[in-house]
């Protein structure tokens, strides 16, 4: 009968899995019995990161001994951060949310500014300056005048032009779907306190944002090249009748105006006001090789220069402070945890880049014991016949 040969090659089958796991498991014996190198004597663990203090309402400093005292601030909202690690050095209500007023063009900017080519020339149709709010900042865009996309750039940072905005947010695709790609755009930052209505930061119902968030703009936006000479420069021509005119940059820690002193070391950034917002402000400044970002929302004392005094005092705090506190929270997304391995093939992968490890010989064992199951299963399968008696 044909089912005898079955069995006997089942058994030779199953014979053969042990054999080789015979074979194997001396290897494997062998290389944990192998001599391993000895581990360095354990130095002094890292502390672990101190909690983040972000969320908690109120001024959140972690001063070492010696550490100058914070200076008085009025504003509603505030924060401190080193721009290349994202240690925020001190904050007070850093994710209250509050009106943004024009730095939210920060936003703006990092949406719109990789996908409109500086050079490219256009000539502005009337529907495109429609909708600009009542008593908004203009630089002067003109229906049928054609402008570079980099005129209009210069119109959005120095004079804080709604109306360049307008402009660049239809060449992006129109108003609204900007406004969503801001949206989109605020959510893989990681800046979940911002929620956009209107692009240009013009007062709308619901749109808010944070000192959190609009520093974590700020802080990216340094590292994209033109959104850094943009928001550094101070002075520049823009397209008008029969030539051109002269623009100035109205965050005056950048320009001075007003009586208010330029900081030593100002990068720039972005300025904004508004009835609903107050006056804010998301600047950057570098001195000694080490950049500070700073934000300051809706200073509740003094005059329209409250909010580039109150950002002075603390970018000079953060200048001597700077490696003398412990960082209260950081800016940026925290990273998603990496997926699990879910398939056997990346399991031994994974292995086996560490060749001679006990791990390695264990994971070969139970392949070939695997294996040697798999051929019983299938000889066990295969159809029995009986010789025809004759």
């Amino acid at each position: 009968m044909i089912i005898g040969f079955s069995l006997r090659l089942a058994v030779s089958a199953g014979a053969l899995c042990a054999a080789g796991l015979m074979v194997l498991m001396p290897a494997a014996a062998a290389d944990t019995g192998r001599a391993q190198p000895t581990a360095p004597p354990a130095g002094p663990k890292a502390a672990a990161p101190l909690p983040s203090l972000l969320h908690r309402p109120g001024v959140q400093v972690r001063p070492r001994a010696g550490v100058p005292h914070l200076p008085k601030v009025s504003a509603l909202s505030w924060l401190v951060a080193d721009a290349r690690t994202g240690e925020v050095l001190a904050a007070h209500n850093a994710h209250r949310r509050l009106p943004p007023a024009s730095t939210l063009k920060t936003l703006f900017a990092l949406t719109v500014l990789p996908s409109l080519p500086a050079g490219v020339r256009h000539t502005v149709r009337a529907e495109e300056l429609r909708g600009i709010g009542a008593g908004s900042s203009l630089v002067g865009v003109a229906e049928g005048r054609t402008y570079r996309v980099d005129d209009l750039w210069r119109g959005v940072f120095l004079n804080s032009g709604n109306d360049a905005v307008h402009v660049l947010a239809e060449l992006n695709g129109g108003w609204q779907a900007t406004a969503q790609r801001m949206q989109a755009k605020a959510r893989s930052l990681g800046a979940f306190d911002t929620r956009v209505v209107s692009p240009d930061g013009y007062d709308a119902p619901g749109q808010v944002s944070s000192a959190y968030d609009l520093a974590l703009f700020g802080r990216t936006g340094l590292r994209n090249p033109d959104f850094a000479r943009y928001c550094a420069t101070v002075e520049a021509r823009f397209p008008g009748a029969g030539g051109s005119y002269a623009i100035r940059n109205t965050n005056r820690l950048l320009s001075g105006a007003h009586g208010v002193e330029p900081y030593r070391g100002m990068i720039g950034i972005k300025n904004g006001y508004t009835s609903k917002a107050g006056n804010t402000l998301v600047a950057a400044a570098r001195r000694d090789g080490r950049t500070l970002v700073v934000t300051v929302m809706n200073p509740q004392e003094g005059g329209s220069s409250a909010v580039y005094e109150e950002a002075r005092t603390l970018l000079d705090w953060g200048f001597r402070s700077a490696g003398r506190v412990e960082a209260v929270g950081s800016l940026g997304a925290p990273r998603p945890a990496a997926r699990a391995a879910t398939t056997a093939p990346a399991v031994v992968a994974a292995v086996s880049q560490e060749p001679g490890s006990a791990w390695t010989s264990a994971v070969l064992i139970a392949g070939a014991a695997g294996t040697g199951a798999a051929v019983v299963v299938l000889v066990l399968r295969i159809p029995v016949r009986r010789k025809s008696r004759n």
